[in-house]
């Protein structure tokens, strides 16, 4: 996989972004990493230092009334976004991303994305 995005620049990112989505009411499941060099499956580990060659980071956000949001950020510079904001209203899925180019753009995003899932608070 290419090595676009450098995955430990962008887990600085969503460490700085954490107490704005605290200060929300949100709360942070940990990062989540994913090794290449594990045999398949790759299982997602919490401990940085546990990853040899990370093809993968995530979080995981929770909020008031059963909201989440899902983001795994690969180094090929791709992200994938799953939420739910209202479950009764329908406004729950998978959010469009662009090719990321580095840690900055991808942190850019993370925010539109949080404030999309949290319209009302963010």
């Amino acid at each position: 996989m290419d090595r676009t995005i450098d995955l430990d620049q962008a887990a600085a990112t969503i460490a700085e972004g954490l107490p704005r989505w605290q200060a929300l009411g949100l709360v942070a499941q940990p990062l989540t990493w994913r090794d290449e060099a594990a045999a398949w499956p790759r299982p997602l580990l919490t401990e940085r230092s546990s990853v040899h060659d990370p093809d993968s980071v995530g979080i995981v956000l929770t909020g008031p009334n059963d909201t989440e949001f899902h983001v795994v950020l690969f180094r090929g510079g791709w992200a994938d976004i799953d939420f739910c904001a209202d479950l009764d209203r329908g406004d729950y899925g998978s959010l469009p991303t662009p090719r990321l180019t580095s840690a900055a753009e991808f942190s850019d995003h993370l925010d539109r994305w949080v404030r999309r899932v949290w319209l009302s608070t963010a």
